[in-house]
């Protein structure tokens, strides 16, 4: 097999990049995302017997700098993140996820994983600027890189065909987000747009990523 490389990386797939230390100073467009976040006013489009049922949520979003990652020559600078909704005064979870989004500052792309604890988990992709302050993440059910995978149950009744999320980040430090999942339901002519939509506010500033507090003797 005659082997060309990989773009821009080439034909090394072996040595790794030192990068930068300080993940807070490299995430591009996830930068403004990093910290501790709340939002109340979330709103939920879900299936339910009679066709769509409306919610409203409250949100807590955490997400905290990693040290940078290597796959040989990828490099790539990330937040793990754990987002938990309720309904307005309820304590029972209405949703939990965790994952990471990453940054890979030499291709532009922003890589969100996601994990939910009802058998369900998803890779998901998309471009933008380093500065960008608005961009999207998109996975397809079947794709053997931005895929879902879904337990059995989940893929007979609920089959997510495609998701997708789109970020936006506000001049006033507050940032928002559009998450659809686009699911086939048995006996349904048509696919449902399970949509959920917040607008977060920051409680709580990010933590340095290990490798930077030691570079900084803390």
């Amino acid at each position: 097999m005659n082997f060309t490389g990989i773009e821009p990386y080439g034909d090394d797939l072996f040595t790794e990049p030192d990068g930068d230390s300080d993940t807070l100073s490299r995430l591009g467009p996830l930068t403004a995302m990093a910290g501790v976040w709340e939002g109340t006013r979330g709103n939920d489009e879900y299936p339910s017997a009679d066709g769509t049922e409306r919610n409203t949520f409250v949100e807590r979003y955490e997400l905290q700098p990693i040290d940078r990652q290597t796959n040989g020559p990828q490099l790539v600078y990330g937040l793990r993140y754990h987002t938990h909704i309720v309904k307005p005064d309820k304590s029972e979870t209405f949703h939990d996820q965790v994952g990471y989004w990453l940054w890979e500052p030499a291709t532009g792309t922003v890589t969100l994983t996601l994990g939910i604890p009802r058998g369900q988990v998803l890779l998901a992709g998309g471009t933008a600027e380093p500065d960008a302050s608005e961009f999207e993440v998109r996975a397809t059910v079947g794709s053997e890189v931005y895929g879902i995978l879904s337990n059995p149950f989940l893929d007979q009744a609920f089959r997510t065909l495609s998701y997708r999320m789109h970020v936006v980040t506000h001049p006033d430090g507050t940032w928002s987000y559009e998450e659809e999942g686009v699911l086939q339901i048995p006996d349904r002519d048509q696919p449902f747009h399970h949509i959920d939509r917040n607008t977060l506010t920051r409680i709580g500033t990010p933590t340095p990523n290990p490798l930077a507090r030691e570079g900084s003797g803390g």
